[in-house]
C-alpha cells in the first residue's frame, strides 16, 4: 500500500466487539461476527463446539474400583518379586 493513501478504518473500528474474556481477564478486542455477540474465535464459527451426543464425556473405566484393586494387587506382587530378587542376589 502506498504511503500517500489514507486508510479508511472507521467502519472497522466502529464495529461491535466480542463479549468474551481472555485468559488474562481483559476483553477480547476482535470484532464480533455479523449478527452475533462473539468473534470467530470465541464461538461464532459454523459447526463449532462439542460434538452431538457428548462424545467427549464417555467413560473409559480406568478408575473403576475393579481396576484400582487390580493395579494395587500388581504393585504388591511386583514389590514382593523385587524383595525376593534382592534376597537371592
Amino acid at each position: 500500500m502506498s504511503g500517500d493513501q489514507p486508510r479508511n478504518t472507521a467502519a472497522m473500528q466502529a464495529s461491535p466487539r466480542c463479549g468474551a474474556r481472555t485468559h488474562s481477564g481483559t476483553a477480547c478486542l476482535a470484532p464480533a461476527v455479523h449478527g452475533k455477540t462473539r468473534c470467530r474465535m470465541h464461538g461464532s464459527a459454523a459447526r463449532s463446539g462439542a460434538p452431538r451426543g457428548n462424545q467427549n464425556a464417555r467413560k473409559h473405566g480406568l478408575f473403576t474400583q475393579d481396576r484400582i484393586a487390580e493395579r494395587r494387587a500388581m504393585r504388591a506382587l511386583l514389590g514382593e518379586t523385587r524383595k525376593l530378587l534382592q534376597e537371592l542376589g
